[in-house]
């Protein structure tokens, strides 16, 4: 790897037995090729046979395929910065590896985590947020998005929906879960698998959260009838508009939005059409921290859209809807 680049992380969570555990054996002991560190947060929890491992009262283990398994028995930017120094040149022992894995047991809400990479300077120069993966238990998911705040909040911060069991259910079970989860997040990417087989391409190097790539923004959502029957608290809304924004405006509502409702809105991202700019801008956030940047210039045959998804609680889309119209240049 170019140790010039920043290293990729992925997040990765999902509902209790959903197969995560299977997904994490499976990156720790196949021969996959890839120099990966794990970063789990209790070594004990997580049924990784205790044979594989080297020192197994450390904190960083090397396992038998090249990947590295940590424990956070502590605090998560501690051990992220042990591995950035034990990784650097210099030291005497060099791990070797080309991008982390954390995976979030007894955190309902990978926020925090992603929040990590906004706020902290030295992290965000040398690690870059990748996505945040959650695996889903097809068979038993509308039950626990019925029953639990938590499994909808793991589906609002995904970048990536992994659809585990699909062995089990029917081809209309399945398609109904399709559309309740894509009601719930239209920005994430469904992948499929049975037994928590995936090739790790699918869910590795997406740049969910690189602003310099090319933001999806929910390109169908707007297209089909979304009405459902499910009550869910986390909802997505998705604001369009072929007129040019002001950027004045925009930036007092986005202030005035993450002032008064940036704990309710889980994640967001746009690109904004802006008068008089000839580059589109783009930005996304968690909660009430955001990252913006004027990206790429429009192209010649484009068209100069403004898009904006916000996935969220108690979210009122009239009110978002008449602030999004506001903000259109007079």
């Amino acid at each position: 790897m170019n140790k010039n680049k920043k290293v990729p992380i992925t997040v990765l969570t999902g509902f209790l037995g959903a197969g995560k555990t299977t997904l994490l054996n499976y990156i720790l002991t196949e021969n996959h090729g890839q120099k990966i560190a794990v970063i789990v947060n209790e070594f004990g929890e997580v049924g990784i046979d205790n044979q594989l491992v080297v020192g197994a009262d450390e904190e960083i283990f090397e396992m038998n395929n090249g990947c590295i398994c940590c424990t956070v028995r502590g605090d998560l930017i501690r051990i992220l910065r042990d591995l950035k120094e034990k990784r650097s040149e210099g030291q005497g022992k060099l791990l070797e590896f080309d991008r982390v894995v954390i995976e979030t047991t007894g955190l309902a809400d990978p926020g925090p985590v992603a929040q990590t990479f906004f706020v902290d300077p030295e992290l965000s120069k040398y690690y870059h947020l990748d996505s945040i993966v959650t695996v889903v238990d097809t068979y038993h998911v509308h039950e626990q998005l019925d029953r639990s705040h938590e499994a909808q909040e793991q589906i609002a911060f995904a970048d990536v929906l992994v659809l585990n069991k699909i062995d089990l259910v029917e081809e209309e079970h399945l398609n109904t879960v399709i559309k309740r989860l894509t009601n719930m997040n239209p920005t994430a990417k469904l992948v499929q698998a049975s037994h928590s087989k995936i090739n790790l391409d699918q869910i590795l190097n997406l740049y969910s959260f690189d602003l310099d790539q090319k933001l999806e923004i929910a390109p169908n959502f707007l297209k089909e009838d979304h009405h459902h029957h499910h009550d869910d608290h986390v909802k997505a809304i998705v604001l369009r508009s072929e007129k040019p924004l002001s950027l004045p405006k925009v930036e007092q509502w986005m202030n005035t939005v993450l002032a008064e409702l940036g704990p309710q809105m889980y994640r967001y991202k746009g690109i904004f059409h802006i008068e008089d700019l000839d580059k589109r801008v783009v930005f996304q956030g968690v909660h009430m921290l955001f990252a913006g940047t004027a990206d790429r210039k429009w192209q010649e045959n484009e068209k100069r859209v403004s898009e904006m998804v916000v996935i969220g609680t108690g979210l009122d889309e009239k009110w978002f809807q008449e602030q999004f119209e506001n903000c259109v240049s007079a």
